[in-house]
């Protein structure tokens, strides 16, 4: 039931993201960052977030003996989608 909740998430998410990296490219996504007070509270906002999930994707990655650093590169690059991505490959039950 999880995965197909990660799924829901990931395949909207993935469209989204494809269309504003086509349209706008990568520097055009970070502008909307530097336009303003409200850019740099959603970016801050974000990176906490991601800073905690990449924190708890690390210590998993380790108890489970998984390699992290191409989910630590995509989440880096791609925000949401390295977390969803390393759920749904877990072996175990999400």
């Amino acid at each position: 039931m999880q995965r197909i909740a990660l799924i829901t998430a990931l395949v909207p998410f993935s469209v989204v993201t494809t269309l504003a990296l086509w349209k706008e490219g990568y520097w055009g996504v970070i502008a909307l960052f530097l336009s303003g007070w409200a850019g740099a509270q959603i970016f801050l906002d974000l990176a906490i977030a991601l800073g905690i999930i990449l924190w708890w994707m690390v210590q998993d990655a380790r108890r489970n003996g998984r390699k992290i650093w191409i989910w630590v590169f995509v989440t880096l690059v791609m925000g949401s989608l390295g977390p969803i991505l390393y759920l749904l490959s877990s072996r175990r039950e999400v």
